[in-house]
């Protein structure tokens, strides 16, 4: 078959046809050595079908390249899983600010509910570091885990939901210090845990509900709040994870409250 057919049986251009060639992805049965024409085998249509369904679904040329290349079965699905599982995780991600959008269009930011709060001094096992705000999510999983370790280890069990202390400069800035902590009476100190001391303060918390990804939405509306009425912000914020990933799966039933430490604008001159 001469490229222009070929080109109509698989849905492929022809100059996507001379690209994958001159790629290595996809190579004619046969290019005329005087002319320079391709020609394709029918045997080669279901594997130029694979390669544009892989395309399509953003699978990179260099991962189709060595996919096809592979003659160990097992190994190719292996491949194909772990693109197809970043692609599930894209398309949540997608869903999920698009539900953030939808929230911003139609909600009223007065919908929020905020509670000024002076929550009691207490003690608490902490792990801190000073982190990127890209790697806050990989880094949260593990420190969570290690406290637990330290706890189970030292026969304690904590006494609240567990917490964190986001400093502001991880928003300003991309870089700042986190801490994740579990309220406990006699917390232990044992490698990255070490004992807090959370001393009394004034809070405006407000909750939000299901998933992380819309929480910056949220965040606004406690913000404007504290503005609206005459209050400063006095530190690092606080979130109390009441429901979240260490208790389900199902990020619909989170409910993270948020607080931020406030104190009274000082007078106007």
């Amino acid at each position: 078959m001469t490229i222009g057919e070929f080109a109509a049986m698989t849905h492929l251009s022809v100059k996507t046809l001379r690209r994958y060639h001159e790629g290595g992805l996809l190579e004619p049965f046969r290019v005329d050595e005087w002319t320079g024409y391709r020609y394709y085998h029918p045997s080669q249509i279901p594997i130029a079908q694979t390669i544009r369904r892989l395309r399509e679904l953003d699978m990179p040329v260099r991962e189709i390249t060595g996919l096809l290349a592979d003659r160990d079965e097992e190994h190719r699905t292996a491949l194909l899983s772990t693109h197809l599982s970043r692609l599930e995780e894209r398309l949540e991600q997608t869903r999920e600010s698009v539900a953030a959008l939808r929230g911003l269009l139609t909600e009223r930011a007065d919908m929020v509910s905020v509670e000024r709060r002076t929550v009691a001094a207490r003690t608490a096992a902490a792990v801190t570091a000073r982190l990127s705000l890209a790697e806050v999510l990989d880094w949260y999983g593990p420190a969570m885990a290690e406290l637990d370790r330290a706890l189970a280890a030292s026969g304690l069990r904590a006494d609240a939901a567990p917490g964190a202390l986001y400093d502001n400069a991880l928003f300003a800035d991309e870089t700042g210090e986190l801490t994740v902590y579990l309220p406990v009476s006699d917390p232990p100190a044992h490698g990255r845990v070490t004992p807090l001391h959370l001393p009394e303060t004034t809070l405006a918390v407000t909750a939000h509900s299901g998933s992380h990804a819309g929480i910056d939405i949220t965040y606004g509306r406690l913000g404007r709040w504290v503005v609206e009425h005459g209050l400063a912000i006095a530190g690092p914020v606080h979130e109390t994870y009441l429901v979240g990933p260490r208790d389900t799966a199902d990020s619909t039933r989170w409910r993270t409250e948020i607080g931020w430490p406030v104190r009274p604008l000082p007078a106007s001159a």
